[in-house]
């Protein structure tokens, strides 16, 4: 099988390495997002599909700003069998799709129907779902919304962010995805419409997403905590300047305080899910409190919670947002 693949973040990469090892699976090229500027250097960086695929000796690595028709007719060129998408960030054209005899699927981070769109993973713990996992579908026009091969879930653990969801998404996705193209190459396969009535979308996240309302319960801002990292993170105020919740736990709060008002905890040990934390600081919710584990001041790094009150003990008593 003669493969094109699409992809450009750590979560492609997975499934890029997938198919370099498949045996029968020759990647004639990858299509990846162009070198971006990154940190304070400012120097362009390789994503890390491009990474991989020029360790591995691909010898057509392409990066368009967008997918034209010149990008068609040089991949029509290579005389592909079936193209692969994994987060390439690529609107990819019907000109494009029709390139590819046996069509192009994509390995999309939810169980879809449900979160389909850009920020399916985070959307997911937002939503408090007991699992996800990710979808092997045949790409349409319409955003995620093509016939399904496959799928394969994992639940969606206490402690789970996006980062952590997501790489393990991306693992179980190139496994599974291994499985079904030969498969589908063959006719093998027979993929399933997908149910319009349960159809939900995670639209693209941006920074105002991050800021944390208070008034909400403890359970909710816990998964926004989790739901925001590694982007765009879940930020308050404290004392007039930015400050960012990197970690927490939710629990019951007794004491009646306004939302956002920081109590001091009794250093009780919290879950056993959490070995060596305890709560020290828990902030007042519309429902419950939520103990910080892990905050950060502009300028500074994240700091474990015992930490940062050794020199900042005005948290206590003090009112977020």
């Amino acid at each position: 099988m003669r493969i094109v693949f699409f992809g450009s973040p750590d979560y492609a990469v997975p499934t890029l390495r997938t198919l370099l090892a498949l045996p029968g699976v020759n990647v004639v090229a990858v299509v990846t997002q162009p070198d971006r500027p990154r940190g304070r250097s400012g120097r362009p960086a390789v994503t890390p599909v491009k990474a991989l695929a020029v360790e591995a000796g691909v010898s057509v690595v392409l990066q368009p700003e967008r997918a034209r028709r010149d990008l068609t007719e040089r991949l029509q060129a290579l005389a592909p069998d079936a193209g692969v998408v994994a987060a390439s960030g690529h609107i990819l054209p019907t000109h494009l799709l029709a390139a590819f005899p046996h069509d192009v699927l994509n390995v999309h981070a939810s169980l879809l129907p449900r979160h389909r769109g850009a920020s399916p993973v985070a959307s997911a713990i937002l939503a408090g779902d007991a699992e996800s996992g990710a979808t092997i579908m045949r790409v349409v026009r319409e955003v995620d919304a093509g016939p399904v091969l496959g799928r394969v879930a994992t639940p969606i653990d206490p402690l789970d962010t996006t980062a952590t969801l997501t790489a393990r998404i991306a693992e179980a996705g190139a496994t599974l995805l291994g499985e079904l193209l030969p498969r589908w190459v063959r006719g093998g396969i027979d993929a399933e419409p997908q149910d319009e009535s349960l159809a939900t979308y995670a639209p693209r996240l941006t920074k105002a997403d991050g800021e944390i309302d208070w008034t909400q319960s403890a359970d909710e801002i816990d998964r926004r905590v989790r739901a925001f990292q590694p982007w765009p993170l879940a930020t308050t105020t404290h004392a007039g300047k930015p400050f960012t919740v990197h970690a927490a736990w939710p629990l019951p709060l007794a004491a009646e305080a306004p939302p956002g008002t920081v109590i001091a905890g009794d250093g009780a040990a919290l879950t056993p899910l959490l070995p060596g934390r305890s709560a020290r600081a828990i902030v007042a919710c519309g429902a419950g409190g939520l103990a910080l584990l892990t905050v950060q001041r502009p300028g500074k790094r994240p700091t474990a919670i015992d930490d940062y009150l050794n020199g900042d003990p005005g948290l206590i008593g003090s009112r977020l947002g």
